[in-house]
């Protein structure tokens, strides 16, 4: 029984694996599209006992363009007063502008007695990651589990 190399020639079997490393870069390199990132700038407002609620706006700046967002949410565990939140930061692994909407949620502990920092990282459904900072003003105390939907105004 004669192996490959020996009944084609060593030649002809390096050949065909370039050929087939080539194939298999070209392939790699051509797909349609790479995931990209952009900017988010959101604002907000939190109030609640118990159950919180939140409603903001924001906006994505992605490939050069702005898009309005809307931001809306509930929580629930210790939560108690209310507060403005500014956050600004990035959103990575998008592929398009509609890819940041979806409902991100996470468990948050923090207070604010008149002004404190903010940082939060928050994932959607579609694999968008949110890292944003900022600042929170107002009167709140909170250790609380919520969820925040978010949407591209049209």
């Amino acid at each position: 029984m004669a192996t490959l190399t020996s009944r084609f020639g060593l030649k002809s079997f390096t050949a065909a694996l370039v050929a087939l490393a080539a194939i298999a870069l070209a392939s790699t390199v051509s797909s349609p599209a790479f995931a990209d990132s952009g900017t988010v700038r959101i604002s907000f407002l939190k109030a609640g006992w118990v159950i919180g609620g939140t409603i903001g706006s924001g906006t994505l700046t992605f490939r050069g363009r702005s898009y309005p967002l809307s931001i809306g949410g509930l929580s629930y565990g210790l939560t108690f007063g209310g507060s403005q939140t500014n956050l600004r930061g990035t959103v990575s692994n998008i592929f398009n502008p509609r890819d940041v909407e979806g409902v991100y949620g996470a468990g948050s502990a923090g207070a604010a007695i008149i002004r404190g920092p903010q940082a939060v990282i928050l994932t959607n459904q579609k694999g968008a990651v949110m890292q944003l900072s900022g600042t929170q003003t107002g009167l709140i105390l909170n250790l609380d589990l919520n969820g925040m939907g978010v949407t591209l105004r049209r």
